[in-house]
């Protein structure tokens, strides 16, 4: 395993900012463009913020550009997500709808600590 790590390691890692990127961007069209099943929400709004964030932000890190702060950003708002609409609902994330924030917390870590990756656009 540590021989195909330090094969394709690099590779990987562009996959997986790349799909967490684009998935992200998607959530984002919904709540902006009411794209993928989803709902337009009012610009000025929290939900409005939350979209251009996570389009915007989806964007940054699928193509690499500000992949650090994009990462610091997204992930913050994927804990006031949790605590201002799912925890409350309750403990345990499966129940309160809420693992879907906390996946992404915990990508949006990785990508904070890695950066763009070896295909980014940023220069580290």
């Amino acid at each position: 395993m540590k021989t195909l790590g330090k094969k394709y390691g690099d590779v990987l890692y562009f996959v997986f900012r790349v799909m967490v990127g684009f998935m992200f961007f998607q959530h984002g069209a919904q709540k902006l463009f009411g794209w993928f099943g989803g709902t337009a929400a009012d610009l000025m709004s929290l939900m409005g913020l939350a979209g251009v964030i996570e389009g915007v932000g989806g964007l940054l890190l699928a193509i690499g550009l500000l992949t650090r702060w994009t990462a610091l950003v997204t992930a913050l708002q994927m804990l006031v997500a949790y605590f201002m609409v799912h925890f409350p609902q309750g403990l345990i994330p499966p129940e309160n709808k809420g693992e879907l924030a906390l996946l992404y917390f915990a990508a949006f870590l990785v990508l904070l600590v890695h950066g763009a990756g070896k295909w980014g656009l940023d220069k580290e």
